[in-house]
């Protein structure tokens, strides 16, 4: 079988982004180091960086996409098992153990320029809803109909994202009982409806 250019060049980035994230397992390369740093570090080409991935923040988009594509599969093992509160307990010590700070960081520093150039980060941008799904379907099995879950589900991951970009910019706050009343909230009464006209 013969691969089309894009084809090989999609097999290409690939390979590229496992070298990646090989290179800094869980980190993510801070944005003040250069495409030439990461290259030497991944033992490449800036050339080859720039031209599968645009631009340093491509780089870190891509690499953040798939680091929480892996994080994903994990938490998704716990949806299977558990429930609403679990997940979103599960979610909170992902992304708070303090070997993740640098992802956490990075992810922020990605939203922003994505907020400015959300044509350059459209893949990025599409996999920010995953978590929400996760969240709704489970909603959904413990008795919510489809858009009820999907609203607490979305505030839900609103805040716990409010929340760690609290503790990224405010180490020293403590914020395990705001997520007490993140869960709280879920427990609450049915989101109230709006009337068409509303």
């Amino acid at each position: 079988m013969i691969l089309s250019s894009t084809e090989r060049k999609g097999d290409a980035r690939e390979r590229l982004l496992a070298r990646l994230l090989d290179a800094f397992d869980e980190d993510l390369p801070s944005p003040e180091v250069s495409l030439r740093e990461i290259a030497a570090r991944t033992e490449t080409s800036h050339a080859l960086l720039r031209y599968h991935f645009g631009s340093l923040p491509g780089v870190l988009a891509a690499m953040l996409k798939a680091q929480r594509s892996r994080d994903n599969e994990a938490l998704s093992e716990v949806a299977k098992q558990g429930t609403f509160d679990d997940l979103v307990v599960a979610i909170w010590r992902t992304y708070t153990r303090p070997d993740q700070l640098s992802r956490v960081r990075g992810f922020f520093h990605v939203v922003g320029l994505a907020a400015y150039g959300p044509e350059d980060f459209r893949e990025f941008i599409d996999s920010l809803d995953d978590l929400t799904e996760m969240l709704a379907s489970l909603a959904e099995r413990e008795g919510r109909d489809a858009k009820e879950a999907l609203t607490v589900a979305t505030v839900t991951i609103a805040a716990i994202r409010g929340l760690l970009l609290r503790q990224v910019l405010t180490p020293a706050v403590q914020s395990e009982d705001a997520v007490a009343l993140i869960l709280r909230m879920g427990k609450g009464p049915s989101v109230p409806r709006t009337s068409p006209g509303s």
